[in-house]
């Protein structure tokens, strides 16, 4: 979590690179256990003060990353050729492409026009108007993997337009007329959508790779497919929910569709830039539903859209160059990926799988599955962001599910959803939720005691309809 004092006093510079440093070198130069090699326990030390530092973030994500690396190569706990390998992994390079794509959507107003198109059409009473939001976000989660500039760029400041638009705002007394319900159905919408598509949050291919090094192989459409029906459920259910637990006093709103109607028409036509941004993105989503069959990686089938956009001039390479998220997260994820999978190949994960693996002993797969998969969820409360979480947790309890003998694409997949929908519950959990819980419509209290309530939601249904569709389509 972000520490609340001032971050340029002494005392949080010191905290903030003191406690990653220290705690690192307790590690390194704690005893390691006879079954494990002393560059694994090594590495374990330099990636646990890597992911204390990007808690405490000293530095952005981005340069944590790039010291790790250093650290790494430095004391040559690995091989430069190994500290770098990262760098090369296709997976990393489909969500640095998708970053690319996403800012043509932004760029040509596509995203906007989305938003108001289903507006317009369910627009005409509140709880229609949340679903609106939520059909936008759905449309364009499988190609903006930032889900910050996803909800932040394209989603909150539509919502926030429509709630001044009717009285409500948080300064007044009004924020409950409308703004509160919008607010947190529209941030626990992209939670769900951010879950349906390995293109849809950052840190996702983070917990592919980590599946990848345990034998398990997670495709787009994999993951797609098994998230359809329970991310279906959700975004269905999870609105009129909260319509019911935190009711808005505003039920019909019959001026929203002409509001729509007004900016439509403001917009214009579909532009040139517009109708080859919906040509390229249809190409996408065919090549990576269907890629397995036609012998196209993922990575590659995004930088064919890429390539298109830039040969078209939707996108010229001055807007690559200023994404800076891409390459931000380019720098960080494969630095990560990098130390997991070599956290893996160096036998350190396969020992701690072994030792927890006793905790079960005589459990059956499917309780002691449950146990870990809920104490993975609720230890969200003490991260600041998906990515934290994944990199210190998603390994180790995915080698001690599969241990205890759960299927293993079950355990990997059903890891990687929470690995999403653990965010509702806290105003700091993923990048959205400072956006969302910044506009001050929703309270502390609600916000952490409605996220509490929906997080069982989402688990119930993701476990038990979620379920039932895996058993059908053969995840177990």
């Amino acid at each position: 979590m972000t520490m609340p004092h001032d971050s340029r006093s002494p005392l949080a510079i010191c905290t903030r690179f003191g406690i990653p440093i220290a705690v690192g070198l307790l590690v390194w130069f704690l005893p390691s256990p006879a079954e494990v090699s002393t560059d694994a326990w090594h590495l374990l030390a330099i990636f646990v003060a890597t992911i204390i530092a990007i808690v405490l973030e000293p530095l952005p994500m981005g340069a944590v990353a790039v010291c790790g690396i250093a650290v790494v190569t430095l004391t040559r706990t690995l091989s430069l050729n190994d500290t770098l390998s990262g760098f090369s992994h296709p997976v990393i390079w489909l969500v640095v492409m998708a970053f690319f794509i996403s800012r043509g959507i932004i760029k040509t107003g596509l995203g906007a026009r989305i938003a108001y198109t289903f507006m317009r059409l369910l627009g005409r009473r509140t709880i229609g108007l949340g679903y609106s939001m939520i059909a936008t976000d759905l449309v364009l989660a499988p190609a903006i993997p930032s889900i910050t500039a996803r909800a932040g760029a394209v989603i909150y400041p539509i919502v926030k337009s429509v709630a001044q638009a009717f009285g409500s705002r948080p300064t007044d007394g009004t924020e409950r007329h409308i703004g509160a319900y919008l607010i947190l159905n529209s941030f626990y919408g992209v939670l769900v959508t951010s879950a349906m598509f390995l293109t849809a949050m950052a840190a996702n291919p983070l917990s592919v790779q980590m599946a990848a090094d345990a034998g398990i192989e997670i495709t787009w459409g994999r993951w797609a497919l098994a998230a359809l029906v329970p991310g279906l459920a959700s975004l269905i259910i999870v609105p009129f929910a909260l319509y019911r637990l935190f009711p808005p006093t505003i039920k019909d709103t019959p001026r929203a569709p002409e509001m729509a109607a007004k900016r439509l028409a403001e917009m214009g036509p579909l532009e040139r830039g517009e109708k080859v941004m919906i040509a390229t993105f249809a190409l996408l989503l065919l090549l990576w539903i269907f890629g397995r069959q036609l012998h196209v990686h993922s990575a590659v089938a995004a930088l064919v859209g890429l390539t298109i956009l830039l040969l078209t001039r939707v996108l010229t390479w001055e807007d690559i160059l200023k994404e800076r998220a891409a390459w931000d997260t380019f720098i960080w994820l494969s630095t990560l990926v990098m130390m997991a999978t070599y956290l893996s190949k160096l036998g350190l994960v396969g020992w701690f799988s072994g030792e927890m693996s006793g905790l079960f002993a005589g459990v059956g797969w499917m309780p002691a599955f449950l146990s870990l998969a809920l104490i993975y969820f609720y230890c969200h409360y003490f991260f600041a962001g998906n990515t934290a979480h994944i990199s210190s947790m998603y390994a180790a309890f995915l080698a001690v599910a599969l241990a205890v003998g759960t299927p293993p694409l079950l355990a990997a997949l059903v890891l990687a959803f929470f690995s999403n929908l653990f965010s509702s519950m806290t105003h700091y959990g993923t990048g959205p939720a400072p956006v969302y819980y910044g506009a001050g419509y929703v309270r502390l209290k609600d916000w952490w005691r409605i996220g509490f309530v929906v997080s069982l939601i989402n688990i119930v249904i993701w476990l038990g309809i979620g379920g039932l569709w895996w058993k059908a389509i053969g995840v177990w």
